[in-house]
């Protein structure tokens, strides 16, 4: 936001420093020198403006060079200020400068909160000045529970969430202030804070309701804001990541299922080692929909096991598994037990399949529900999901799928101090007591680069394996977790 003013400053002492007389001999080179930096500075300058990098606090002085001054005309007519319109002037440059350096002050009590979500909270929220952000009436949520209310006596209507607002009148006693203060600060503590940090946030004026529209599940699935890149545009989905070390401990030498022969593989043909990596992407197809900012998306994941480090066999692609779906996400409210907030309800399809020939040919399609919900820094997405078949018995390639798949899902997210996340997707079907579990952990290298391990054991680590159970684990880095940044 004001590093272009710390670059014009440094611009204008640059000019300075060059008009100081100089040897002949070095005044040339000087001339070059302060060119270069110049054109640097204006690289800076420009790509700070495109890309909205905030790198410096502001200086209460900087003030002064940016600001526009509507003054009152001349009483002659012309427009050449007064004298009061001067003192005018001067008045508000005073003004400015005591505000610019609350601005600062603010800004470096909001760089203290370390969950990330409220940490931006804080910065919007000082950003606009107290003025209400602009995208918080882009979207509404479904307040579920007057939803239902209104339903079951007689009048059915979908009813949405309102912007809660507290105004202290004159009626309003002491205590009822402290009571509502401290509210406010406990709802905030349930998001994870300490309470030094609900404190600083409830002093700034930033409510539970702001930290929400920053949360993994509302950035990931626009539930408080469309995303400026619209439709049709590719966004991250599920996990991007490549793991050049990945380990299995006891590799599936014999594929096979109930209705296709065995496969059988040597230990030279399926090593131990490779190299597993996965993209991941969606697009928002249409957005708002039904007058209740539903939005339709579709993603594809695409998850491969190369035998990179076999040469014997030239390095072939173990296994890939394709899956595309379309699925419809609805932003809703409403309370959960233990501080917990339901977000998101939603409902797609999707197919699974891995693209061989028999007897490696394996496929399936679903269609499921699912559920987003936030306790704090823990994001939870349950899905349900049935067998959709349309093949006879004799032609399924898994007619047993489900007894390993199971019949849903849990994918979860818990945000670790220092940008540290640990994430994971659990399965598990009680009928036949065989599941699996997969635990992703995503840490820092540089400042770019975030490492990320993987941990798997059970049953479908990919759908050539859904009934093999087998345990491994994976070293890498992450280009985007599961939050999609």
């Amino acid at each position: 936001m004001f590093s272009h003013i710390t670059s014009q400053r440094q611009s204008m002492d640059l000019i300075k420093a060059h008009k100081t007389p100089l040897p002949k001999m070095n005044k040339h080179y000087l001339n070059i020198a302060v060119g270069m930096a110049l054109t640097c500075l204006t690289v800076q300058v420009q790509a700070a403006d495109s890309t909205q990098t905030y790198n410096e606090l502001p200086a209460p002085e900087a003030a002064f060079e940016y600001e526009d001054y509507e003054l009152p005309e001349g009483t002659d007519g012309t427009d050449a200020p007064s004298t009061s319109a001067n003192s005018t002037a001067q008045e508000r440059k005073i003004v400015s400068k005591e505000f610019i350096g609350q601005q600062a002050k603010l800004f470096f009590e909001c760089t203290q909160v370390q969950i990330s979500a409220a940490r931006l909270a804080c910065f919007d929220k000082v950003a606009e000045e107290g003025k209400t952000p602009s995208y918080t009436s882009t979207k509404q949520s479904v307040d579920l529970a007057k939803t239902f209310k209104t339903t079951i006596t007689g009048n059915p209507q979908v009813v949405f969430v309102e912007e809660n607002t507290t105004i202290v009148g004159a009626d309003n006693t002491a205590a009822d202030a402290v009571a509502n203060e401290a509210a406010a600060t406990d709802s905030l503590e349930t998001a994870g804070l300490t309470q030094k940090e609900a404190q600083t946030l409830e002093e700034i004026g930033v409510t539970q309701t702001d930290i929400e529209k920053y949360t993994p599940l509302s950035l990931s699935y626009d539930l408080d804001k469309n995303s400026e890149r619209g439709t049709w545009t590719v966004r991250p989905y599920r996990p991007t990541y490549i793991l050049p070390l990945f380990y299995t401990f006891d590799p599936n030498l014999g594929p096979n299922t109930p209705s296709q022969p065995v496969e059988p593989f040597t230990s030279n043909d399926t090593r131990n080692t490779e190299l597993k990596f996965q993209l991941s992407l969606k697009s928002k197809v249409a957005e708002d929909l039904f007058d209740t900012n539903a939005d339709l998306w579709f993603g594809y994941t695409q998850e491969s096991h190369w035998q990179v480090y076999n040469e014997d066999t030239s390095r072939p692609f173990r296994a890939t598994d394709y899956q595309p779906e379309i699925f419809l996400t609805q932003p809703v409210t409403a309370d959960l037990p233990f501080g917990g907030r339901l977000r998101m309800l939603g409902a797609g399809a999707i197919h699974h399949s891995n693209g061989q020939d028999d007897p490696l040919s394996r496929s399936w399609n679903r269609a499921y529900l699912m559920a987003g919900a936030e306790w704090g820094k823990l994001s939870v997405i349950p899905r349900l999901w049935v067998r959709v078949n349309n093949e006879s018995a004799s032609d399924d390639d898994n007619p047993d799928i489900e007894d390993y798949m199971g019949y849903g899902d849990i994918k979860f997210l818990y945000d670790l101090p220092d940008q540290k996340s640990l994430s994971g997707t659990l399965r598990y079907n009680p009928s036949t007591n065989k599941g699996a579990a997969q635990i992703d952990y995503v840490y820092p290298l540089t400042e770019n680069i975030n490492g990320y391990v993987q941990l798997f054991q059970g049953y479908g680590e990919s759908i050539v394996d859904y009934n093999y159970e087998n345990t491994s684990i994976g070293f890498g880095i992450v280009l985007n977790d599961w939050k999609g940044f």
